[in-house]
């Protein structure tokens, strides 16, 4: 879906745009999961962007342990899988950089999500928050992504990489994928934060020596997304 909606792009243009305000050139990478489009972003960065020594760690309140061990045992320079859990809303002071969270905001409870953000302007750490599900229509109305979001598993799954045997029996013998993926997609969008509902989140944080951006990323899907600049470090 990354690729598709062309997320790789938009992630690559934010995240250069608030890395010149981290104290180094480091992404800490929260909610990573099993990886999502954050390896590629950062290959791109230093690639194009003059970002040679950009360093990417990946965390998660729940590890995936076999992607950290692809990684962390691969030596790829400057990519790294935290093996421990790691809380968003508190993130330990030896993590230094640019956190980002790629579509998984959403998961998080208004409480939550406040943490996560008083968290990264307390240490000074500049923010990147990014969501390509859209909570645009009326909350009624949620429900009618869910035979669409079915179809399109049936069509993105050959895109899949690595592609398993498994993912095939259970999306086009069994499709437990397919349902699985169209309760997920259609929730998430009813559960995303609207740019009104971020005002609210961030009542109180406005400070001289830190700013905050959100906006829409029109194209493929409405995507939103949320910046916030510690200025101390500019």
């Amino acid at each position: 879906m990354h690729r598709l909606l062309g997320t790789h792009k938009d992630l690559v243009e934010l995240v250069n745009k608030v890395m010149a305000y981290a104290p180094k050139p480091a992404i800490i990478d929260l909610c990573s999961g099993s990886g999502g489009s954050m390896l590629a972003v950062a290959e791109t960065l230093r690639a194009e962007y003059r970002l040679q020594d950009l360093t990417l760690t990946l965390t998660d309140l729940y590890p995936n342990k076999e992607l950290a061990h692809q990684i962390n045992t691969r030596g790829s320079s400057g990519v790294a899988y935290v093996t421990k859990p790691i809380d968003a809303a508190n993130v330990p002071p030896n993590l230094v950089g640019l956190r980002t969270m790629v579509c998984s905001f959403h998961h998080m409870p208004p409480g939550t999500a406040r943490n996560i953000l008083v968290n990264a302007k307390e240490r000074k750490q500049p923010i990147c928050i990014y969501e390509i599900s859209d909570n645009s229509f009326p909350i009624s109305l949620w429900w009618v992504a869910l035979p669409l979001n079915f179809i399109v598993a049936f069509f993105i799954t050959p895109l899949v990489r690595p592609l398993t045997w498994q993912q095939i029996i259970f999306t086009y013998l069994l499709p437990i994928i397919p349902f699985f993926f169209a309760w997920d997609g259609a929730v998430s969008n009813a559960r995303t934060y609207t740019l009104n509902d971020l005002d609210v989140l961030l009542e109180g944080l406005g400070a001289d020596d830190y700013r905050w951006e959100k906006g829409i990323i029109g194209g493929k899907a409405k995507k939103m997304y949320l910046l916030g600049f510690p200025m101390a470090n500019q």
